[in-house]
C-alpha cells in the first residue's frame, strides 16, 4: 500500500526522486500514465500487466472501445527508477499534471498507486476529499 503524501522538485530534466518507501513496490522500473483529475500516475510492470490485460479482454467483449484501449497505452510509459529513486516525467506527462521543470510537486500514496501532482490542484481535490469525509456538500 502507498500511503503520505511527499514533497519533492522536478530537477532540470524532469525528474522526480519517489519516496523511498514506495520505491521498494515498483521494482527498477514502472508505468507513468496520464492519471485522474490532472495527475501522473505511477503503478508497478505487475499492475499495468494486469490492468493491459484486463482492458484487452474487455475490448475483446466489446465493452469498452478501441478508443479507450489506444488511449490507456497511448499516454502510458515504460520508465526505469535509476539509483537515486528519480523517473523522468516526459513533457507530455508534465503537461497534463500542470508542472514544470524545477518546480515543485507532491508525491501522493493512493492506496494502490502513486500520483504525482501540482500542489495547487492536490490541494483543491483534497479539499474536496475531506468535504465528502466531514459530511458537508462540495
Amino acid at each position: 500500500m502507498f500511503v503520505g503524501v511527499h514533497e519533492r522538485q522536478l530537477d532540470e530534466r524532469g525528474r522526480v526522486a519517489l519516496p523511498s518507501s514506495f520505491r521498494g513496490e515498483l521494482g527498477d522500473h514502472c508505468y507513468l500514465y496520464l492519471g485522474d483529475d490532472g495527475c501522473v500516475g505511477v503503478i508497478s510492470e505487475d499492475e499495468f500487466q494486469q490492468q493491459a490485460q484486463e482492458l484487452i479482454e474487455r475490448a475483446k467483449r466489446g465493452e469498452v472501445s478501441r478508443a479507450r484501449r489506444r488511449a490507456f497505452s497511448g499516454g502510458a510509459a515504460r520508465v526505469a527508477i535509476d539509483k537515486q529513486g528519480r523517473v523522468t516525467l516526459e513533457a507530455r506527462l508534465r503537461e497534463h499534471a500542470g508542472v514544470e521543470v524545477q518546480a515543485p510537486v507532491q508525491v501522493l500514496g493512493d492506496l494502490d498507486h502513486i500520483e504525482i501532482w501540482n500542489p495547487d490542484a492536490l490541494s483543491a481535490v483534497e479539499a474536496e476529499g475531506q468535504s465528502e469525509i466531514s459530511g458537508e456538500e462540495s
